[in-house]
């Protein structure tokens, strides 16, 4: 038997939660995709920025970082022009923080979005995977009770196996849901690093200039 037969017969055998708890997975694999796709674009987009803005993140070079931000879009680049569109309104160094902070988070509601869906899947999985258990062996000690003694055991030991099919197909549906939101997680949790690493250091580098202007 070919590997497809055995999960043909698997779905099969598992009753009707185990058609339930496939859309679970397609749903969540479907979110995983997405997601993972988004984050490496925007990752990608962040590192060609910061490689082109480097040496003026170190200087204070807002001209330059103006320059490449219309060059190009990246979320680093939006945080940075957010602070230096700022600067000429006002010119203390928390009022710059909190325009780059502000944006900071508007980017978190996009990198953050539905990724907390695949925790939730993953919590019905597995409690669609018990029900399904628990209706099986139901069902399946209603039929035993109107069966002839001598076919009883069989009879009960086959339809709890079939049972025990749900609950293992929603622990395989399960698992790598919780490790890809994991994942994802951490995905997100690094840009975010980066882009107020990125602000810190124009900050930095402005104060520094700032208080070498004065010294002069």
């Amino acid at each position: 038997m070919s590997l497809f037969d055995t999960i043909i017969r698997f779905l099969q055998d598992g009753g009707p939660f185990i058609y339930i708890i496939a859309l679970v997975l397609v749903i969540g694999l479907a979110i995983t995709i997405e997601r993972y796709l988004f984050l490496s674009s925007t990752h990608n987009a962040n590192k060609r920025a910061l490689v082109q803005i480097k040496s003026a993140l170190q200087k204070g070079d807002v001209e330059h970082i103006k320059s490449v931000a219309m060059q190009q879009q990246a979320p680093v680049l939006d945080v940075l022009q957010a602070g230096i569109s700022r600067m000429q309104q006002v010119k203390r160094r928390e009022d710059l923080e909190y325009a780059m902070e502000e944006t900071v988070m508007e980017y978190m509601l996009q990198l953050e979005k539905r990724t907390p869906m695949l925790a939730t899947l993953a919590n019905i999985a597995t409690l669609l995977g018990l029900l399904g258990t628990i209706m099986g062996l139901i069902a399946a000690f209603s039929a035993v009770a109107n069966a002839d003694p001598a076919e009883k055991a069989n009879l009960l030991s086959a339809s709890i196996s079939v049972a025990m099919n749900t609950t293992a197909f929603g622990l395989i549906t399960a698992i790598p849901l919780i490790l890809f939101h994991t994942n994802l997680q951490s995905r997100t949790a690094e840009i975010v690093d980066t882009l107020e690493m990125a602000g810190i250091k124009l900050l930095n580098a402005l104060s520094y200039g700032a208080a070498r202007d004065k010294k002069d």
